[in-house]
């Protein structure tokens, strides 16, 4: 998951919420108090409250004294963006629950486009999932996910 944080009339930034140490959940997780899975999902669905601590831990590796208080985005400068992994699983879900619907298949897969960080991953998860199966052929390896810049970089 890459939490996209766009400061108004800055740049965006593309902090990577998909590999956190024990460490940081920790403090997420006393911070939001909530549990790590339930942060996550708040995340999926948009909640600002959510992303706003997963960011600001992140934050903290490259600007340790950032306290929380002092990382307060508008609610419109953070967005949920799905990593390779994660794009690659929502296809295959969508084409379970749709496949018998083109028309919501096609909506669907639109809708993954947009909240994909890597759309060029996207396009070729959503390649890989409606492919026509030969049983004779072997699973296709998953891509190599790559990592955002860190929030220092930019």
């Amino acid at each position: 998951m890459i939490i996209e944080y766009t400061p108004d009339g800055g740049e965006p930034q593309h902090i990577d919420a998909g590999r956190l140490r024990t460490s940081e959940i920790q403090v997420v997780e006393r911070t939001a108090d909530r549990r790590w899975g339930d942060i996550k999902e708040a995340m999926f669905e948009g909640d600002v409250g959510a992303m706003r601590v997963a960011a600001w831990v992140i934050r903290k590796r490259g600007e340790p004294s950032l306290r929380f208080g002092d990382f307060d985005p508008f609610e419109d400068e953070l967005r949920v963006r799905l990593d390779v992994r994660e794009v690659r699983a929502f296809a295959e879900e969508l084409l379970a629950k749709y496949r018998d619907n083109p028309d919501d298949l096609a909506e669907a897969f639109n809708e993954l486009r947009d909240s994909a960080y890597d759309r060029e991953a996207c396009e070729q998860a959503i390649a890989d999932v409606t492919a026509p199966k030969d049983p004779a052929s072997p699973e296709p390896e998953p891509q190599q996910e790559e990592s955002p810049a860190s929030p220092s970089d930019g």
